[in-house]
């Protein structure tokens, strides 16, 4: 599809690396990409027919957007900052990924009730804001030599993550809740690593196809390029790809940062990034990721618009 002309909306909180990335690459199709923090946007029902404003696009909308950040804010700010991205969809103009998918990657226990009813393997899961509940888990999977990791329900690049219950054969009590993000118990079922030193993969998924992958080695168990960990160019194997697919399907993703382990049962999915960050996987892939991102954006999510339009 020809993308000579077009205005996309790429929003983010901030500027940097990953944004000049997608202006360059959409540069090279024709395009123009315009920096816009979401906080910036507001509805407006008598500024134009649509309702809203986009700054740098003035009355109009955007042809596509690409969503590469949103900043925390209050409960009614992030509300409001995806009720922008949710009316742009209804608008008719294509949002990369939309809001229903960040959403969804987004809550962690949405996350795990899609993977489970799609079937895809990931480590058993609980969330629950009972202290008591949660407690009883904790117990009962110690008991049985688990370890778990507490995580925010809401949260990235791994932080504030927490190994609780049986670790080396002593067990390690859940903290009170009041001293837990968001005041409840996200649980997973840790996954021991299946070498020295530790490794996950992430697969990056696009246009529903798996495009590349690398490891992400470590001393320490958590794995997050951001917490130290190395990346090492992955072959991108068939059962690799499949379960990184399915996973980015179940939760309905144009593209997908999609992060998971080897286990003593095979490959389990951990979690599934609806914006993720490429920059330690661009550095071990062999072609361009940004501008991957952008030709499925103008020649797959693009031209099915058109088509529903017409």
């Amino acid at each position: 599809m020809t993308a000579r002309g077009l205005r996309v909306a790429i929003f983010a909180d901030e500027a940097g690396w990953h944004t000049r990335q997608l202006q360059a690459a959409l540069r090279l199709r024709g395009a123009v990409g315009r920096c816009v923090d979401l906080a910036d946007c507001h509805v407006d029902t008598t500024a134009a027919w649509h309702g809203l404003v986009i700054p740098g696009f003035g009355r109009e909308l955007p042809d596509a957007a690409i969503v590469r950040g949103i900043a925390a804010g209050s409960f009614e700010q992030v509300t409001k900052r995806l009720g922008v991205l949710h009316a742009l969809r209804e608008l008719g103009v294509p949002v990369y990924n939309d809001a229903r998918a960040i959403e969804r990657s987004v809550d962690k226990s949405m996350t795990s009730l899609l993977l489970q009813a799609a079937r895809v393997p990931a480590p058993p899961t609980w969330a629950t804001e009972s202290a008591a509940q949660a407690q009883r888990i904790v117990m009962r999977e110690s008991a049985a030599g688990h370890a778990l990791v507490l995580k925010p329900l809401f949260g990235s690049q791994g932080k504030g993550l927490q190994r609780i219950g049986c670790i080396d054969g002593t067990h390690h009590p859940l903290p009170p809740l009041q001293q837990v993000d968001g005041r409840l118990a996200y649980l997973q079922r840790f996954v021991p690593p299946q070498g020295v030193p530790g490794f996950d993969w992430r697969v990056l998924v696009v246009g529903g196809r798996a495009a590349t992958a690398m490891r992400r080695v470590s001393e320490h168990w958590v794995h997050n390029v951001a917490q130290g960990a190395r990346c090492v160019a992955a072959p991108l194997t068939p059962a690799l790809a499949q379960a990184a697919e399915a996973a980015a399907a179940a939760l309905g993703m144009d593209y997908a940062g999609v992060d998971l382990m080897p286990s003593a049962q095979g490959i389990v999915v951990l979690e599934v990034n609806g914006v993720a960050a490429w920059r330690g996987l661009q550095r071990v892939t062999s072609f361009n990721i940004a501008q991957a991102l952008v030709a499925d954006l103008i020649d797959r999510r693009l031209a099915q618009a058109v088509v529903r339009r017409a």
